[in-house]
């Protein structure tokens, strides 16, 4: 992905297509703003709202580092 809104696209149209969790890997991900938080809070409440859910798979210690300063942690689930 090249951008956050590119990520935004493909994201809903996975939750948009198909059923049961969807699983996302971002152990290849080296960081995240704002707008990449902003991103997958977007998708989870999609996922959510179309009776999904939304799995962050192989979190990176810094992403992991930054869903608990956030409190995202609780919210988000996680798979390791």
């Amino acid at each position: 992905m090249r951008s956050a809104a590119d990520a935004r696209i493909a994201l809903h149209r996975a939750v948009d297509s198909g059923e049961g969790d969807l699983v996302l890997d971002i152990s290849g991900l080296n960081a995240w703003d704002a707008t990449g938080l902003g991103v997958i809070m977007g998708v989870h409440r999609r996922a959510g709202r179309a009776g999904r859910r939304l799995v962050l798979r192989d979190v990176p210690p810094r992403m992991w580092r930054v869903l608990v300063a956030a409190r995202l942690h609780r919210v988000l689930t996680i798979a390791s």
